[in-house]
């Protein structure tokens, strides 16, 4: 799938082409294993806020009104990547 691909996708509002496009990169080819990945990072996250009852909710909150929208969608991908590597099912080179 090309940059122009993923451009019209954005142009016409066509989320299914483009979470095509995540769950194939995620899943190396594969929607399904894509699929896998996007749950895998979503569940890492989860069980640790279920046990933790203390973080730096400043920090998140000073980052995300101090930052750039880009800079904050690096940081989405980068902390997706760190999250499926901790599941411990790490199918990725972790490069963006």
């Amino acid at each position: 799938m090309s940059l122009p691909y993923l451009k019209e996708a954005i142009e016409n509002d066509d989320k299914e082409k483009l979470i095509r496009y995540v769950r194939l990169h995620f899943g190396d080819g594969n929607e399904e294993a894509g699929k896998k990945e996007i749950d895998k990072s979503w569940i890492e996250a989860l069980k640790l806020l279920l046990d933790s009852s203390e973080t730096d909710r400043e920090f998140i909150f000073e980052t995300l009104e101090n930052k750039d929208a880009e800079t904050l969608a690096h940081l989405y991908f980068s902390l997706h990547f760190y999250f499926v590597k901790r599941s411990g099912e790490w199918i990725h080179d972790g490069n963006l």
